[in-house]
């Protein structure tokens, strides 16, 4: 796995680790909500996951933008599906998303690379 991946998978983990430790009842709700949100249900994880990039990506959150590029590397989202999610990504927030899509494509190469090693096709 690249550095790039693997430190942004074990600050994540480390600090909601950290988070949900502190036993706070609208944090865990909310960590409960999000987990939900994303399941099976009229729409499928896949599509959820690629709207919540949308989302992400207009926001301009580097951090929920790489969480939902795996998510929807990890669901099999190809790269031609990701760079239209870019697309819409870019039509509905303009230009200023530009640079988050630079470091969205970025983080989709090293998921691809790193899944070449792994036997993972994509």
């Amino acid at each position: 796995m690249s550095t790039l991946i693997q430190e942004f998978n074990d600050y994540r983990a480390r600090m909601n680790e950290v988070i949900l430790s502190k036993n706070n009842l609208v944090m865990k709700r909310l960590w409960n909500l999000d987990t939900n949100t994303y399941d099976e249900g009229a729409l499928d994880k896949k599509t959820k996951e690629m709207l919540g990039l949308v989302a992400s990506m207009v926001l301009r959150c580097d951090d929920c933008i790489k969480y939902h590029l795996g998510k929807s590397f990890e669901l099999g989202v190809t790269t031609e599906q990701v760079y239209e999610v870019f697309a819409v990504a870019n039509i509905v927030g303009g230009t200023i998303v530009i640079p988050h899509t630079r470091r969205a494509a970025e983080y989709w190469e090293e998921l691809v690379k790193a899944s070449e090693g792994s036997g993972k096709n994509q």
